[in-house]
């Protein structure tokens, strides 16, 4: 190969893997998963209710019986999944996926690092907010993902509502955030 052309492979390598792509571009790419996904699933794009079900495998790895839950009871559709297992769970592979395709993309891109955790609060305030995400998720059938993305794209008025108010919460949350934090 001559060196013009792996200059040119390491240019291509930069543009695509370290250096960040365009909104739009990201955006066209979520739109196009989101299709695909409901072509392939017949449900929208989802990601938090699949936490129920780790938790519940998990409490039946230690002798507990979620399947008298009644989010498993009244729903014979998620009983079916829980009998499943993650293997033969869509929504588990695709969390999966989603874990492992942002490691290897902050690990391409150099940006997969530890960091000292500077003071206890910050571990608090984690904790906390992370509880306060995945509560409000539930309450609100979903994340960003489930709630937002695929209940606008599902011409939802409840995607709406929580677009709404995601941009009241994370207006709230920075003020917060360098009031306290930084």
């Amino acid at each position: 190969m001559t060196t013009r052309a792996m200059q040119e492979i390491e240019n291509l390598r930069t543009v695509v893997i370290k250096e960040a792509w365009p909104y739009w571009l990201g955006a066209i790419m979520l739109g196009l998963a989101n299709i695909c996904i409901f072509i392939i699933t017949a449900a929208p794009w989802g990601v938090t209710t699949t936490f129920v079900f780790w938790g519940a495998w998990l409490y039946q790895l230690v002798g507990g019986h979620p399947e008298t839950w009644s989010f498993f009871t009244l729903q014979p559709p998620m009983m079916q999944a829980l009998k499943g297992g993650i293997l033969n769970h869509g929504g588990s592979i695709m969390n999966i996926g989603i874990i492992i395709g942002a490691f290897l993309s902050a690990a391409a891109a150099s940006q997969f690092r530890f960091k000292k955790i500077k003071a206890g609060r910050q571990v608090v305030a984690a904790l906390v907010g992370g509880l306060l995400m995945g509560y409000g998720a539930r309450l609100a059938f979903g994340c960003n993902v489930g709630a937002y993305f695929s209940g606008i794209a599902s011409m939802s008025l409840h995607g709406w509502v929580f677009g709404i108010f995601i941009f009241v919460g994370a207006y709230l949350g920075s003020k917060l955030l360098v009031k306290y934090f930084m």
